[in-house]
């Protein structure tokens, strides 16, 4: 019995979770949400890819009542085959992944600490990904920085556009494998009302 709560119908885990009880999403788990409106991407789990902020964020969206999936990418660790310096594993999208996230409105990527890994990997999502995104990251990083690379911003636009979908806000500041405070959870929020209107 619901008591002073909105409820979400969430389909939730396309694969058995990770950790004591399962607690930790799996790479390639998709939760729908019961309407299409926003959708959060996690980078793989893994050793320096912790999802942790990832259900910080996705929780207060959804207790803001905005209707929220969550996608954790089957290859979200390393870097583009096309970064400089690849090396280790390859960040990539499979084709159902891109399918998912394109269903929705909006989509909020979260990306760590390493300003040339998020660029490159902003690259490869935003060329097969053509919602707006906003990127959640802990590094300091601006639309010049994406931009320099080809990537579309709302604010900058590159002289050749490498990418389909652009990047309409920047959120920085959120440390991946930490809480998240709340102060950067409303200011995610109020983004995504600004972009859903």
């Amino acid at each position: 019995m619901p008591v002073g709560r909105r409820e979400q119908i969430v389909d939730c885990r396309a694969v058995m979770g990770l950790g004591q009880g399962g607690g930790l999403a799996q790479r390639g788990t998709f939760a729908e949400g019961l309407k299409n409106d926003v959708v959060v991407v996690a980078m793989s789990p893994g050793r320096r890819h912790i999802t942790k902020p990832v259900c910080e964020i996705t929780y207060g969206i959804r207790e803001s009542g905005i209707q929220t999936s969550v996608l954790v990418l089957n290859a979200g660790s390393g870097l583009p085959a096309d970064a400089p310096n690849s090396l280790g594993s390859t960040f990539g999208l499979k084709p159902e992944e891109v399918e998912q996230v394109n269903r929705h409105k909006l989509c909020v990527i979260h990306f760590g600490n390493v300003k040339s890994h998020v660029v490159y990997k902003a690259r490869l999502f935003l060329r097969h990904v053509n919602i707006p995104t906003i990127v959640v990251c802990q590094t300091p990083i601006d639309m010049e920085d994406f931009a320099k690379i080809g990537i579309k911003t709302a604010d900058v636009i590159p002289v050749e556009p490498k990418t389909k979908g652009t990047i309409v806000e920047i959120v920085t500041g959120v440390v991946r494998g930490e809480s998240s405070p709340q102060s950067k959870i409303d200011e995610i929020i109020e983004k995504i009302k600004k972009h859903l209107k």
